[in-house]
């Protein structure tokens, strides 16, 4: 799949997915000695009543995951070593060559849905994932898989805003918003631009309508709630200065867009959502000394002009 998905182009313009293939295909590659790979996750949903209707896709409303995440695996190790002095391991959260979802899979946490999510039973999608490589054997293993309770459904399908799912339960990041609102820095091109009604970072489109996704009982972390930039809007993202955002974004998965990616997105979301109010805010930011935010506001300012 993984082979089949690079070859498509499906990975976009990120080349680090190619050049380690290999070892996230074989974690023995990546880990010599590797015996025995443990697959965690964690819940990280959050229902804060400021915060619904954000512009921000869920998971980035807290603090950035990949630190509490270690901080957990950092944990987790030093409670092995002290017990079996001398183990040897390998750790990683969203960043190193490792197949996170096909080894929760294979560990039994849940399956991957028609969305290309994995889904669990307790917590939907809504779960981080985690993965650790150890160089000895458990002492029991039973591989149990979770059935797939997908069925016939294709809300997400139909769902996504700009037919990114194909129907093969992979994502083509060329047209996921996600991608485009997170990892490219260039503009956005045009054709996806009408779909970002109410999107500044990530999408939570295809999770939101998935009937297997229900707020969990329990909710997240403390580390995972809400922060106070979860309250903006598309219309107060796209006006932040540099202060103000040195003051909300720092420490949060927002970080990853830059300043003017943030703004260039939030732009690219009013005038998608041809928002009438936003009218001098995107004036000025057409003057805005960045290329993608001069760009994605005069674009916007041409869909206001459409809807007179």
């Amino acid at each position: 799949m993984l082979g089949e998905w690079l070859a498509a182009g499906m990975c976009a313009d990120m080349d680090w997915m190619q050049e380690r293939a290999d070892e996230r295909l074989d974690v023995r590659r990546l880990f010599p000695g590797a015996r025995t790979v443990l697959s965690l996750a964690a819940n990280y949903y959050w229902w804060d009543p400021n915060a619904e209707g954000s512009p921000i896709s869920r998971y980035a409303r807290g603090r950035d995951y990949h630190q509490t995440m270690r901080d957990r695996l950092r944990t987790l190790r030093r409670t092995l070593r002290q017990k079996f002095p001398g183990l040897r391991d390998y750790a990683a959260v969203d960043f190193g060559p490792v197949m996170e979802r096909v080894w929760a899979v294979r560990a039994g946490l849940g399956f991957v849905g028609r969305n290309g999510c994995l889904i669990t039973r307790d917590f939907g999608s809504w779960v981080f994932l985690a993965t650790m490589v150890l160089d000895a054997e458990v002492d029991r293993y039973n591989e149990r898989f979770v059935p797939d309770a997908c069925g016939d459904c294709t809300l997400c399908l139909s769902a996504c805003p700009t037919g990114a799912i194909t129907s093969d339960r992979r994502v083509d990041a060329r047209l996921c918003l996600s991608y485009q609102t997170i990892e490219n820095e260039q503009a956005i091109p045009e054709p996806l631009r009408p779909a970002m009604r109410n999107i500044v970072f990530g999408c939570d489109v295809c999770q939101d309508v998935c009937p297997l996704n229900a707020a969990p009982k329990v909710a997240g972390s403390e580390r995972f709630a809400p922060r106070a930039v979860a309250q903006l809007g598309a219309r107060e993202l796209a006006a932040l200065t540099p202060d103000e955002y040195q003051a909300l974004i720092p420490g949060t998965p927002l970080a990853r867009a830059k300043y003017d990616g943030l703004r260039r997105n939030a732009a690219y979301a009013l005038g998608a959502m041809r928002d009438a109010g936003a009218r001098e805010l995107l004036q000025r930011l057409a003057e805005d000394p960045s290329d993608v935010v001069r760009d994605a506001a005069r674009w916007a300012l041409e869909q206001l002009s459409c809807a007179r």
